[in-house]
This record gives C-alpha cells, sequence and structure tokens, in this order.
C-alpha cells in the first residue's frame, strides 16, 4: 500500500523556524516532523510518494531513496495551488488504494492503523476551533455526510485531521471549485464519498503542528522528560 504525503508548503506560520528549512523537517524532541509521521505507520504501507516544493531539496537529501525501510518517490508542486492539486500530481503513480496525508501533524500508529484496516477512511477528531479545519458531519452510520473546508459557521466541532485512506477511483472526480485561487479536498471528497463511502475513524493522538508555540505543546506530551 502507498502513501502520498504532501510536504511542499512554506511553513510561513511556523517561521522563524521555517525560515531555513521546510517544515517537514521542523524538529519535535529532537527529530524532524517526517520521522514521527512515518514511524507510526503500520507495516501495511510499504512505498512512499512525498509531494515536495518549499526547500524540497533538503526533503529530497534527508529521506533519500529509501526512507524507514520503505522506497520513496518524489513529485514536485511548482504551483501553489492547493493539496488536491497536489494529489493530482501523483496521479500516474497510485496503483489502488493508499494513504494520503500531510506532512506536518502528528498522529497515533494506533489511530493510523485503525484508518488502514477500513476500505476508505479520514481520520478525525474534535476541536474547539473547528472553524480552522475541514468540518464533518457524519451519516448514522459513521460515514461522511458533510465535510466543509474552513466554514465560518461549523455545523460540528468535529474536524479531518488530514490522514484518509482513498483508492484511484478518487481521480474521477478531478478538483473544481477553488478557493482564492487553491484547491483543497472537501469538494473532492463530498463527490467521490456518493460512490465510495468513507468511514470516520476518530483518533486518540493528533497534535496539530501550526505555530511555533505548537511544537512546545507537542514535546510536553511526546517528551516530557526531556
Amino acid at each position: 500500500m502507498q502513501c502520498v504525503i504532501l510536504a511542499a508548503g512554506k511553513g510561513s506560520r511556523l517561521a522563524p523556524l521555517t525560515d531555513h528549512k521546510p517544515k517537514p523537517l521542523v524538529e519535535v524532541c529532537g527529530k524532524p516532523l517526517l520521522d514521527h509521521i512515518v514511524e507510526a505507520f503500520p507495516s501495511a504501507i510499504t512505498e512512499l510518494i512525498i509531494v515536495v516544493g518549499y526547500k524540497g531539496d533538503m526533503i529530497r537529501e534527508y529521506c533519500g531513496d529509501v526512507f524507514h525501510g520503505r522506497p520513496v518517490r518524489y513529485v514536485e508542486q511548482t504551483e501553489i495551488n492547493g493539496p488536491a492539486k497536489a494529489l493530482w500530481l501523483c496521479k500516474d503513480f497510485i496503483k489502488g488504494r493508499f494513504l494520503f496525508m500531510f506532512a506536518d501533524d502528528i498522529h497515533g500508529r494506533d489511530d493510523i492503523a485503525r484508518a488502514v484496516s477500513y476500505s476508505r477512511s479520514i481520520l478525525a477528531s474534535t476541536s474547539d476551533t473547528p472553524e480552522r479545519f475541514g468540518v464533518l458531519v457524519r451519516n448514522p452510520d459513521g460515514t461522511i455526510a458533510k465535510m466543509i473546508e474552513k466554514p465560518e459557521y461549523p455545523p460540528s466541532n468535529l474536524v479531518a485531521t488530514g490522514p484518509m485512506v482513498l483508492d484511484k477511483n478518487i481521480f474521477n472526480y478531478p478538483p473544481e471549485a477553488p478557493i482564492n485561487g487553491e484547491y483543497f479536498m472537501p469538494e473532492i471528497i463530498m463527490r467521490y464519498k456518493e460512490d465510495h463511502p468513507i468511514a470516520v475513524v476518530e483518533e486518540d493522538l493528533w497534535i496539530a503542528i501550526g505555530y511555533p508555540e505548537d511544537v512546545e505543546y507537542a514535546e510536553k506530551i511526546i517528551c516530557p522528560s526531556v
């Protein structure tokens, strides 16, 4: 099973930590975020596709051709046009089911394993600031009913935390509706899930790394004795 990791963003909110390195290489507990992310993968993940952009050469040099025992393919995103467009750059390399995620948040090993156990799934958590994220509404059977990107008035406090298990059928639903010039996943997911239901899996460990203070918070949780 493949994993597409989006690692092309500039991470402007994380400055000055990202002034001289890409966000996925910012360290938490003395270890880059990319290490925390890939170390949480189950053995089912056998290949990595990393989408690089800002200071991508540093990521290529750090990860090499094999990262944590998994071969790596790099895809370049030269235009800042959103995560959905980044995924589409990987279209020709996707073979079947795959894990899709961002290279800037930390997730629990057990949570990723549970997500991968479903045919299609999305990891979720409750948030006090759901308007900052993609907000989810569930059907009675636990699958996605709605997914709304950063709504002004969130219909729930359940938010998508990034990781999704999808399959190559996602490419039958190309991005169509940009927001301020960028294409996001919710409008694609809303069409895709009509034919391919997606289970919502609530996770126990999610640490969103968006600002420098988030790194300090993460270290208190992951390595409190350091």
